[in-house]
């Protein structure tokens, strides 16, 4: 046997905070050496928090990172443990995403990143430069490049995040260099679906390369990025240790070394593939050390099966897949809330304007989660905590001002209504003069005026006391602009800017079945969706039915198809309408989409949900400025000059 006990921490860290992250890692590093760690692995840019983006590019922000590698090093020096790390480093004047091994009041190495994604909400290429295989130098005297390690329990290969995505990353040729453990520090943000990808890459490439591979996340929200931490342990393609996520903490797993060893020598493909690697190329550094860490034969006990038999599977419930998803929006939603309320220190309390519409009733259900776990211990009342307020106009039913008012009541916030009714004509009159003779104010101006007063009032509340103003438009409906520039679409932050509004009301028919069971949030759930800008307005007659147009988004934008795909798709996923309306509700979703995008690159940072969100800066990176004439069909033969 060769039984070491391998640790997944997952801190909760601030970006540039290096004495309070480097901290927090201190902390962490004592606990989980004290429950007998051999190894100890901290996310990405653990110390300074990820992600960074520009400010890399700050000498002094680099060498606070170094400062704070070398403060845990000398904190850490008792400890009988190694430790892997992130931080940036510089060389040569290039700035490299790395991990460290520490162990005993050294640091061994530093690895860096090879595979740097400038895709998604990733940047890297931007500022850092890629490590290059087979390259070695040193950092401050620390050696630096393509490395792997030697200890008294075998060969351990460190990479951080993107390396493992690439089946052609550096975890090939460290395992053929005789690395039988590989750990992967990433700071992998959530979206939709991707836990399931995870655990089948982390699978795949422990089987591939017969390596027990170790993969530990960042926890957190930093912007709009929601980390949800977890981890994995797997061994040869066998799954060892699923770490829970959305937490802060850490996890561990005593591991037998020597089924990794037995494995590689019973597997003729992998040798003779290994064989061919050595045959071709140069074999990677191995850093050698002498430093005694804690080896476990006599202390650790045996992994047994949880079944206690070595043949028979683990009886387990897999989780229905759509509870699942709607789990994991709802903790990163509160995840995304936490890190943006208490890590910016910008503000004192959270303030929603309740329309009695679903939008906002999800926003303050998820605040409400939020602020009763984080004023559990305070003494701080909910009301003092979240304020809700209806500004009113003729347009705006009874029936939705009771439902968000019973709502408020019933959850225990704090609810104000006050009308804007005699604000808004006074604003008509007042645009009226500014208009030229014959010229009158267009149905959509009406309905403008009226949310940019209440968008006003909101930042005027949110300045007089620090109040974060949630913003509560959903992605559909700004996706078409069917939301007001100074008004609904305005805000600090926004929960639900990257939600589909179909997956807005199933998620509060989620959270209301399986969390509140409120009787407002019943007769919310069967109100008819309107803006309650004009007289009997309805939101799916203004625009289209929202399973329409949420598949019309998820076509064009998502699946990059054509308005006439668009079309064929809809004729069968919905044959309930009519060929001639579906035809032309693709092209209104087409009209509208492209003259809404100078709306909704203005829009506040929302946590992000999925592969598919609305955010011109980490998601869909579109011209403001574009013709239609792209979008046309192409011309035919006979339509040429001859």
């Amino acid at each position: 046997m060769n039984l070491i006990k391998i640790g997944l921490a997952n801190p909760d860290p601030t970006v540039g905070a290096f004495r309070s992250n480097t901290e927090r890692l201190v902390q962490l590093a004592g606990q989980m050496s004290k429950e007998g760690c051999t190894i100890v692995c901290f996310p990405e840019q653990s110390i300074s928090g990820y992600p960074v983006e520009d400010l890399v590019l700050w000498g002094k922000f680099i060498e606070g990172q170094w400062e704070g590698l070398v403060r845990f090093t000398e904190a850490t020096w008792r400890l009988n443990t190694v430790f892997v790390v992130g931080l940036a480093v510089e060389y040569e004047s290039n700035a490299y995403n790395v991990a460290a091994v520490v162990c005993q009041g050294h640091i061994i190495g530093l690895v860096p990143k090879e595979k740097l994604p400038t895709y998604g909400v990733f940047y890297e290429k931007r500022t850092y430069s890629a490590g290059i295989p087979g390259f070695v130098s040193s950092v401050n005297d620390v050696p630096f490049g393509d490395l792997i390690f030697q200890f008294p329990f075998g060969k351990m290969a460190i990479e951080v995040c993107e390396d493992i995505w690439s089946p052609d990353g550096p975890m090939r040729r460290r395992s053929y260099s005789g690395a039988e453990t590989i750990i992967n520090i990433s700071a992998s943000p959530y979206r939709a679906g991707v836990l399931g990808t995870r655990r089948e890459l982390i699978s795949t490439r422990a089987a591939d390369n017969v390596a027990t591979v170790v993969y530990v996340n960042q926890f957190g929200g930093n912007d709009g990025l929601a980390f949800d931490g977890g981890g994995f342990i797997n061994q040869c393609g066998r799954m060892l240790l699923e770490a829970r996520r959305w937490d802060e903490g850490f996890s561990t797993k005593v591991v037998d070394l020597d089924r990794t060893s037995r494995q590689r020598r019973e597997n003729t493909t992998w040798r003779s593939d290994r064989e061919r690697f050595l045959r071709d190329e140069e074999p990677t550094v191995v850093i050698h050390t002498d430093i005694k860490v804690r080896l476990g034969n006599s202390d650790y006990p045996y992994p047994v099966p949880a079944t206690k038999n070595f043949f028979i599977p683990a009886a387990t419930t897999s989780p229905n897949p759509q509870e699942e998803y709607f789990s994991d929006l709802v903790q990163a939603m509160l995840t995304g809330l936490d890190g943006y309320f208490r890590k910016t220190g910008a503000f004192d309390r959270i303030g929603i304007a309740m329309s009695g519409g679903k939008d906002s009733a999800l926003t303050l259900l998820i605040a409400h989660l939020y602020a009763t776990k984080k004023l559990e211990k305070s003494g701080r009342e909910l009301s003092d905590f979240i304020r809700c307020f209806s500004m009113p106009t003729r347009f705006n039913s009874s029936e939705s001002r009771e439902i968000g008012y019973d709502l408020c009541e019933t959850l225990g916030v704090s609810f104000a209504e006050l009308s804007i009714e005699d604000e808004f004509e006074q604003a008509v009159k007042d645009v009226e003069k500014m208009l030229a003779p014959g010229e009158k104010i267009t149905k959509v101006g009406m309905q403008n005026i009226q949310a940019r007063i209440r968008g006003k009032r909101m930042w005027d509340w949110s300045n007089a006391n620090r109040g974060m103003w949630l913003q509560t438009s959903n992605m559909s409906e700004k996706a078409v602009g069917y939301t007001t520039i100074g008004g609904d679409m305005m805000g600090a932050y926004s929960l639900s800017g990257n939600l589909p509004k179909t997956v807005v009301i199933e998620l509060i028919k989620y959270l209301n079945r399986t969390v509140f069971n409120l009787d407002p949030l019943d007769r919310l759930i069967a109100s008819t969706a309107s803006a309650e800008l004009a007289e009997n307005q309805a939101d799916e007659r203004d625009l289209m039915p929202f399973p329409v147009l949420d598949a019309c988004y998820a076509l064009f934008a998502g699946e990059k198809m054509a308005p006439e795909e668009v079309s064929y798709v809809l004729h069968y996923m919905f044959p309930e309408y009519a060929e001639k309306e579906l035809t032309e509700w693709v092209d209104r979703f087409m009209y509208l989409f492209r003259i809404s995008i100078f709306k909704w690159v203005q829009a506040p940072q929302s946590v992000h949900l999925g592969s598919l969100d609305l955010d011109r800066e980490r998601a869909l990176q579109l011209p403001v400025v574009q013709s239609a004439e792209w979008l046309e069909k192409p011309l035919s033969c006979t339509d040429t000059a001859s």
